[in-house]
């Protein structure tokens, strides 16, 4: 080897070493003091993580914020007035699911991390997340940019309309009437699906009432567990909509399962499901409902984001500021939505809808599949942002137009904007990639070493 190649490689070592122990670092923070998993948890959590680079970056957000939160960027936006933004945005946060109406609509999912920031946060994470999902099946670079710079203009044209008072955020809906491509074909088969097909798939009948079937997904509660959801109900029944509210019957609660296995970034995390009377009250077993409970700690961007005083003291309860941050951003919200605390821990409620199904990437077949889907997503998120502020009356949400305030960021460049979002993501896809082998090397190691351990 020469010595020109030595430091070449000299280099290459010490920026791999070093990019390492920052990995290290932020996971042994996060994972272990912050989150208090042990090591078996973290382990199984790290299991899933070097599946792909795409789940790694799904299960590592708060390494995402770690690096792009310490970074200037463009079209940031004014952080004296944040947008309320979803936190964790992911091409897998995207599903179908029954709105409180019945409608089949398509939107996001998941608002576990939903906190006050700037809204290019969520465009990126987005954007990052588009390329490492087209990158798992093998779409070329070229195709790969074109889909992201086709999300963002759909998001800088939707975000245009709702300032320009074209559309409202309050009322816009995406189910088969305003959806076309892979989108509509996964509404149109979400709404073929039974009513009861989910709860009859994990319970049974005994004696004419519908228990839980115990699997390794679906556990057996112990006593304690049951006593503290049991004793929780009245507290979490307290914090549904009034406008939503049934009688009490309704909420009779019939079984109690521990739910396992769910998520990624949600491993060490405890989650419920009790199943429920439903409509008649009378013990029928055609209308019975299940609703999660899963708990729920600080949102990852918090530690990265500017302090907002007047967001914490609404939101000192992190399942309240959960199911706000849906309602806010769901024109037909959930009617189970509620928070609840048990044994000092936070968690929120929700209906585990007989309808829910994500779009998978493996369902979409070409690039015009990919722009389509990614046209619907950018128009999605510009509907989040748009509508958890002043035109919702929850508490806490920024009491004036947020669209507003993306456009005045943004500029009238839109097309400088795409394509800096764009290469941006691009390279920090690429980033991740690079983590992602670097992860695989330390969490082997640290396997490998919980099994030395073992045997001595």
């Amino acid at each position: 080897m020469t010595a020109d190649r030595e430091i070449v490689e000299r280099v290459k070592h010490t920026r791999n070493k070093l990019r390492g122990l920052t990995i290290a670092s932020v996971l042994e923070e996060f994972d272990g003091r912050m989150m208090g998993l042990d090591l078996g948890k973290r382990l199984a959590k790290y299991r899933k993580m070097r599946g792909s680079p795409f789940l790694f970056f799904r299960g590592s957000a708060y390494l995402f914020y770690f690096d792009i939160g310490r970074e200037w960027l463009p079209y940031r936006g004014d952080s004296d007035r944040p947008t309320w933004i979803q936190g964790d945005l992911h091409f897998e946060n995207f599903g179908a699911f029954r709105s409180e109406t019945g409608r089949i609509v398509f939107d996001v999912n998941d608002f576990d991390e939903g906190c006050t920031g700037s809204y290019l946060y969520d465009v990126l994470r987005m954007s990052v997340s588009l390329f490492l999902a087209m990158s798992e099946q093998g779409m070329p670079e070229e195709e790969r940019a074109g889909v992201v710079s086709a999300y963002l203009s759909a998001y800088v044209k939707q975000i245009r309309k709702f300032a320009e008072r074209e559309e409202d955020p309050r009322s816009l809906v995406f189910d088969v009437s305003t959806t076309d491509g892979p989108v509509r074909k996964l509404l149109k088969k979400t709404e073929k699906r039974a009513a009861g097909e989910f709860v009859e798939g994990i319970t049974a009948l005994e004696e004419g009432r519908r228990v839980f079937r115990w699997s390794e997904e679906i556990l057996k509660p112990t006593d304690e567990e049951r006593e503290l959801l049991t004793n929780g109900w009245t507290d979490y029944l307290s914090t549904l909509s009034p406008r939503a509210r049934k009688p009490d019957a309704y909420y009779r609660i019939k079984d109690i399962a521990v739910k396992h296995g769910s998520g990624t970034a949600s491993i060490g995390l405890d989650r419920f499901y009790v199943l429920i009377e439903g409509d008649s009250g009378q013990g029928e077993v055609a209308d019975d409902v299940v609703v999660e409970i899963k708990e729920v700690r600080t949102p990852v961007p918090a530690y990265f984001m500017p302090y907002n005083e007047a967001f914490w003291d609404s939101y000192a309860h992190q399942g309240k500021r959960v199911i706000v941050t849906q309602q806010a951003m769901h024109h037909e919200a959930d009617p189970f939505l509620g928070y609840l605390t048990m044994d000092g821990r936070h968690f929120y409620a929700r209906e585990r809808s007989p309808y829910k199904k994500k779009l998978k990437a493996r369902k979409l077949e070409d690039e015009k599949d990919w722009r389509k889907t990614a046209d619907c997503m950018g128009r999605v998120t510009a509907k989040l942002h748009a509508r958890a502020d002043a035109d919702s009356d929850l508490d806490g949400v920024p009491a004036y137009h947020s669209e507003d305030e993306i456009v005045r960021a943004i500029g009238d460049d839109k097309e400088a904007f795409r394509d800096y979002v764009t290469n941006r993501a691009r390279a920090y896809a690429n980033q991740v990639e690079e983590d992602f082998e670097l992860f695989k090397i330390w969490s082997e190691a640290l396997e490998r070493g919980k099994r030395r351990a073992k045997k001595l």
